[in-house]
């Protein structure tokens, strides 16, 4: 590796670092922080709703960006909206604001991180190649994971334990200093390289060439096409699965104050972040193909849920949750790496962008379907559901293996 590739490498994990420690600082808090504002159950899972719905709507948009006046410039226009977003939810927890204002604040978070969603990645693989790095890129994206799976378990569980000796603004002030480090550390170690942003014809007319660019690459190229259409299905059990298991286990355990239990979900999913980054180098020795190790992964992940859905042992659950975590973390690497494998730079972060928009639907149709079978029947036949949808992604990963990818072997 050269020293400008290492150079790159190490930027993207202090970002990664960075970013993902301030946004943790409130995850574990976020649901009672709405609660205690003085929304309902009802209208703080709405509010949720709306973070996500903002995702969806902003991913496009905020890939155009990247692509047409830079990844840079994307990163830290996502720094800036989180940071004021962040301290908008502050403002309005102290003045019990109505829940028109959660709903704006919370779209305004989701475009915070669609600015991050593609632009970084593509930052990271151009700047790579343009720096003559030769190695896989799943290796740079697991060491990625792992320290985003290392900022998580801190940042989530430092913030339960600060809200608890103080009250439950204080993680919102953390989390915006900890923005306002970040915005700082981009500005520095950030730029542009191996990519030249484009605004010849204009932003109107750049935004609509570069979009029938990212269709034509995007959904129009099969490979892509079809572990896109897969996002829907697995990316949205995914988002469901993580919230639900926090009541879930306190149901298996009999206790429902028991706050400690419920974290276990946040810290068994951030370990197994860090802990499915160091297995990849161990994937690619099991498979020849990245869309085998997809495949196997989404069969595991399903046999996982409906266990966890027919399950009435705690412990039993907890075991499930951790080989279903660690299935997903250590697949990921090699997802991204096919992607990438097939964009050409110029339409990178809007693909990218597109594929999360395409995960985040899946998020915004599951999860409320999924609530309401936990409502009408149990959580454990939400997890059976769950299942049931996530197994509808082989099919469409089993296309993709069949298109012969330029990137689909491992060497």
């Amino acid at each position: 590796m050269t020293d400008g590739a290492r150079r790159i490498q190490r930027t993207y994990l202090v970002l990664t670092l960075l970013s993902t420690l301030s946004a943790s600082f409130i995850w574990g808090v976020n649901t009672l922080f709405l609660l205690d504002a003085g929304l309902s159950n009802t209208e703080a899972f709405a509010a949720n709703a709306f973070f996500t719905a903002g995702q969806v709507i902003f991913e496009i948009p905020t890939g155009v960006i990247a692509d047409t006046r830079g990844r840079r410039l994307s990163y830290l226009l996502g720094a800036v909206t989180l940071l004021a977003s962040t301290l908008l939810y502050l403002f309005m927890w102290q003045q019990q604001a109505p829940f028109w204002g959660w709903a704006i604040a919370s779209a305004a978070i989701g475009l915070g991180f669609t600015f991050f969603s593609g632009a970084v990645e593509a930052w990271l693989v151009d700047a790579l190649r343009f720096n003559g790095y030769d190695g896989e890129l799943e290796t740079v994206f697991a060491k990625g994971q792992s320290t985003a799976g290392a900022a998580m378990l801190v940042g989530s569980v430092a913030g339960g334990f600060i809200a608890q000796v103080t009250n439950l603004g204080v993680p919102y002030i953390i989390r915006a200093i900890m923005l306002l480090i970040t915005l700082a550390a981009a500005f520095v170690l950030m730029n542009d390289v191996g990519f030249t942003p484009s605004s010849e014809l204009g932003p109107i007319r750049e935004t609509r060439k570069l979009l029938r660019a990212s269709i034509d690459a995007g959904l129009r190229n099969p490979p892509i096409r079809w572990v896109m259409i897969a996002a829907p299905f697995s990316m949205g059990v995914a988002v469901y699965a993580f919230y639900a298991m926090q009541p879930y286990l306190l149901e298996l355990y009999g206790d429902d104050q028991a706050y400690g239990i419920a974290g276990l979900a946040a810290a068994i999913v951030a370990g197994a972040q860090i802990v499915g980054g160091l297995m990849v180098s161990v994937v690619r020795r099991l498979f020849a193909r990245r869309t085998h190790a997809l495949i196997v992964g989404g069969l595991i992940s399903t046999v996982a849920l409906v266990l966890i859905g027919w399950t009435n042992s705690f412990w039993v659950a907890i075991v499930l949750l951790v080989v279903w975590a660690l299935t997903f973390s250590a697949t990921t690497p090699l997802r991204q790496a096919y992607v990438n494998g097939l964009i050409s730079s110029e339409q990178r972060a809007t693909v990218l962008s597109f594929d999360a928009l395409m995960g985040s639907a899946g998020g915004v149709a599951a999860q409320p379907l999924l609530g309401r079978f936990a409502d009408l029947w149990s959580y454990s036949v939400s997890y059976s559901a769950a299942a049931l949808i996530q197994v509808a992604a082989i099919p469409f990963l089993v296309l993709a293996r069949r298109e012969g990818a330029v990137s689909d072997p491992i060497d």
